[in-house]
């Protein structure tokens, strides 16, 4: 890969726009330092993101196209999502229509139903983790937080993890929760998409 600019910085290492040589074709590339996930604790995580990605193909997810290591870093490679973040999006237009919203949502509860379906709860839905592509469409990433269940419906995770402003009470509340707690995110992405607050 040639590395052409950087487009991404996060704790645990940058995004890159890259050009596979064999190919010529661009691609996001995340560069993680394995020194820093060990030092936060986040060796399970990565690896979660990793597995679900290789494993999850729909239209509405980000596509792996890569995976390889490193002494020293982990390269993740998806395809390059040409419109960047949602949350960009929203920034710079304060708010959305709700003609806008209904078409974002319809896309996001696509992808929320397919990772249900195959016993994922997300647990980090944001307009960070929302990519659009050039047309305009969306693909969630960033599954780092994800959780695999078991195909049990009575399924509960006690973990308290995600972003503040979008969890759900019942993981806050510690008591246990199931997939539900993804579609009270949408909730509040919803409200935040139309009132821009």
């Amino acid at each position: 890969f040639d590395l052409v600019k950087t487009i991404g910085k996060g704790t645990f290492g940058k995004v890159y726009l890259v050009k596979y040589k064999k190919n010529s074709k661009y691609y996001a590339m995340k560069i993680l330092r394995k020194n820093k996930i060990k030092e936060q604790n986040q060796v399970a995580h990565t690896k979660t993101e990793r597995n679900l990605l290789e494993k999850m193909q729909n239209p509405f997810i980000v596509k792996l196209h890569f995976a390889f290591q490193s002494n020293e870093r982990l390269y993740i490679v998806t395809e390059l999502m040409q419109g960047g973040e949602l949350f960009y999006h929203l920034i710079s237009e304060s708010h959305f229509t709700e003609e806008k919203t209904r078409f974002y949502c319809s896309q996001i509860i696509l992808a929320i139903e397919f990772l249900h379906k195959n016993n994922i709860i997300y647990r980090d839905l944001k307009p960070e983790n929302i990519l659009l592509d050039c047309d305009g469409n969306i693909k969630l990433s960033d599954f780092g937080l994800s959780k695999t269940t078991l195909k049990d419906d009575n399924y509960k995770a006690y973990t308290i993890c995600g972003t503040p402003q979008y969890l759900a009470p019942e993981i806050l509340l510690a008591k246990g929760y199931d997939k539900s707690v993804d579609w009270w995110s949408l909730g509040v992405l919803i409200y935040q998409m139309i009132s821009g607050e």
